[in-house]
């Protein structure tokens, strides 16, 4: 049987992310030798059948998405079941806000590009852009994401205008969630859930540094996560 993968986000053929993904994947396919379908899946039409469906989530850049609510009860699925789940730029935001509130317990946490006035405001406009922008990162010894790259750094690149509140870094800390990249500042970049087949989140976009000769790192341990290897 072949396995699938959602990529959940409204796909716009014209978006450099997107198309990346794409990309990215069909690399890493190659070099491991699997069968995988990809399918982008609107966060609109997420419903219980995904999960019959579907043997891992992609949660991709190019947020706001059509769902927020729906997204949000995906990646808390895949947190809670056990099945791989990446996200990158716009999906790593919502795996930071899916954890506040089904974890921390902020059941009114929230990202600025859907609420910019909420009170518990969790994703935040960055005051310095970093979309276009390639900067270094640092991974936490021992993490997984350090074990996938087999380094302790790297230089990745990003699309992003929105990042993780300053205002509750502090209180990120406090509950189970991994925080395992940071860049040259110390700002949160990469997140995992620990013990989990897969469960990682980077605000970088890794699929944009893949190529067919070296397929990224993170986007071949995702898959072979998928096809439990």
């Amino acid at each position: 049987m072949t396995l699938s993968i959602a990529l959940l986000g409204e796909y716009t053929p014209t978006f450099p992310p997107h198309l990346a993904t794409n990309a990215a994947i069909e690399h890493a396919k190659a070099a491991l030798g699997l069968e995988i379908n990809a399918d982008w899946v609107s966060t609109e039409d997420i419903d219980q059948t995904l999960f019959e469906r579907y043997s891992g989530l992609w949660i991709a850049p190019g947020s706001p998405y059509k769902n927020m609510d729906k997204t949000l009860s995906a990646i808390r699925h895949a947190r809670e079941n056990n099945i791989p789940c990446f996200g990158t730029c716009g999906g790593f935001q919502h795996m930071i806000l899916e954890y506040a509130r089904n974890v921390l317990g902020f059941k009114d946490a929230q990202h600025a590009e859907y609420d910019p006035y909420a009170s518990s405001l969790f994703i935040s406009q960055l005051a310095c852009s970093l979309a276009g922008r390639q900067l270094p990162l640092t991974f936490k010894p021992g993490s997984r994401v350090a074990e996938i790259y087999g380094a302790s750094t790297a230089g990745e690149q990003y699309y992003c205008n929105f990042g993780i509140n300053p205002n509750y870094i502090e209180v990120l800390k406090q509950g189970s969630l991994l925080i395992t990249g940071a860049d040259v500042e110390g700002e949160i970049r990469v997140i995992e859930w620990p013990d989990h087949p897969f469960f990682i989140g980077t605000l970088f976009v890794p699929q944009a540094r893949s190529t067919p000769e070296q397929p990224h790192p993170l986007v071949s341990a995702f898959l072979r996560a998928v096809a439990k290897l």
